[in-house]
């Protein structure tokens, strides 16, 4: 089976949050940085322009930098969040630097479907619950991505669209390719009809 990552079901972690709009795929991780096709190794390079001093020290004023930023999972952006050109090292770089949700009011169409495709949730919210969650960085939330709810630390919760596909292949850790291999009995089935038939 060709697995994107592990099977997700929830997401429970406190929020970062980048409030700048438009952050493109480039701003993710630079160009200089596709020449691999290995997933892992790119999280070192992600925000590579933004998050590192001249000296190649942590920039305090980036903000998942900062300590409340650390170990966070879900990662709040400003709208229109990886707009620019389409490439798969984004939600790659993402991973691996240990975000396994971003949420925004706005997600660029193909980079959501890169994101989803290769195990990253990317969640599309109103505009009034965006405004809150850029409001308030750190709170704890747990996604639930069977139900598509997140629930908020009043007890609320807040429900976000996602197709059945990607919610299955998102539950069962698989990307298109695995999920074919899945149907490999029904498949030959189907074939084997289809010779008698003929």
């Amino acid at each position: 089976m060709s697995q994107t990552s592990r099977p997700l079901a929830y997401v429970h972690s406190r929020t970062a949050v980048l409030r700048n709009e438009n952050i493109d795929t480039d701003r993710i991780i630079p160009a200089r940085f596709l020449t691999t096709t290995e997933r892992t190794g790119l999280g070192k390079h992600c925000f590579e322009d933004w998050r590192y001093a001249a000296d190649g020290s942590d920039d305090p004023a980036f903000p998942l930098n900062q300590p409340r930023a650390r170990g966070c999972a879900i990662l709040v952006a400003g709208r229109n969040f990886g707009c620019g050109s389409s490439r798969e090292h984004a939600p790659w770089a993402l991973l691996d630097y240990g975000i396994q949700a971003v949420i925004s009011s706005e997600i660029a169409d193909i980079f959501r479907g890169n994101s989803l495709k290769n195990g990253l949730l990317a969640i599309v919210v109103s505009e009034a619950e965006h405004r809150w969650l850029l409001d308030n960085p750190g709170v704890e939330l747990r996604i639930d991505i069977a139900e598509g709810t997140i629930r908020l630390p009043d007890g609320g919760s807040v429900r976000f669209d996602l197709d059945a596909f990607s919610r299955h292949c998102l539950l069962n850790g698989v990307d298109q390719l695995g999920f074919l291999l899945q149907q490999g009995a029904d498949i030959a089935a189907f074939e084997s009809r289809m010779e008698e038939a003929a």
